[in-house]
């Protein structure tokens, strides 16, 4: 199973530099997907902070929502969030070295609690914590 972090949703949903490689990426995978039920909250923070900044209007916002929403319902197992992988977020984020915020700490400690083989992220910070971890990372 690969781990998808809301970056990537985001860019699959949006008009975003990396939509098009992403949207290649995703076209041609076969992959079991699998996120957090967290994303669901940070792609409809993306998508207000979207509309606040003028990047998208209240019409596109809820189309890029929909497409989300499909995609959960079709392609994307949410993984529940559980205490203890609220911890392990913390710990993560105490490791100043590591550069992780708490909401990619938050991902990657769902993608080791899932015992994902893959991190699919178009940030760089966690790509790097995800290879620390062990878990490869999916170049898009």
């Amino acid at each position: 199973m690969w781990y998808v972090d809301t970056s990537v949703l985001v860019a699959l949903c949006t008009h975003e530099t990396r939509t098009a490689d992403t949207v290649r990426w995703y076209a041609s995978c076969t992959k079991e997907l699998v996120s957090a039920a967290w994303c669901v909250t940070e792609f409809a923070s993306a998508m207000g902070l979207k509309q606040r900044t003028g990047q998208l209007n209240a019409a596109q916002a809820q189309v890029a929502w929909m497409q989300f929403e499909r995609m959960c319902a079709n392609d994307l197992r949410l993984l529940p969030v559980e205490t203890v992988t609220f911890h392990k977020a913390a710990v993560l984020t105490m490791q100043a070295s590591n550069g992780l915020r708490a909401g990619d700490a938050l991902h990657l400690a769902s993608a080791l609690a899932a015992k994902a083989l893959a991190m699919v992220t178009l940030d760089g910070v966690l790509a790097k914590n995800a290879r620390l971890h062990k878990i490869r990372t999916v170049t898009l």
